[in-house]
């Protein structure tokens, strides 16, 4: 199962984590400051979850974490940013399906609540993003 994960800014000061499966269903979340860098979330929902590959952004374009998913038996499918000097090849076949979680993020938009962050609580709104993550698994 390909595991792809992905970001969105809920709000001014808040960002939505999630890795989605194949189908585009979450089976990660979190929520952090907006401010957060992209990576420092992604270990902690990868061990949530047992994928095969993991397709991200350049974003996640690091050399330590990429040797972890490497010693964990993960696939990694992430384009090299562009000044690395030795460019890394990935399957682009398989980096055109990162498209789910961008799919994915654009049916979690069409919620307002989401999409203008309604909830002044952290908990509140995330317990809202749980809630509509499970509606889109379900549809």
């Amino acid at each position: 199962m390909d595991q792809a994960i992905g970001r969105s800014r809920g709000g001014l000061t808040s960002k939505i984590h999630v890795i989605v499966d194949a189908a585009g269903k979450a089976v990660a979340l979190s929520l952090t400051r907006g401010q957060r860098a992209d990576i420092t979330e992604a270990d902690p929902l990868l061990d949530e979850v047992d994928p095969k590959a993991f397709i991200a952004d350049k974003t996640y374009d690091a050399d330590p974490f990429i040797e972890k998913l490497e010693e964990r038996g993960i696939t990694p499918v992430i384009p090299s940013k562009k000044n690395r000097r030795n460019p890394r090849k990935i399957l682009f076949s398989l980096y055109k399906k990162r498209n789910i979680i961008e799919r994915f993020f654009a049916r979690l938009r069409q919620f307002r609540s989401i999409a203008t962050r309604y909830d002044k609580l952290k908990s509140t709104f995330f317990a809202a993003v749980q809630i509509v993550a499970t509606v889109i698994g379900i549809n």
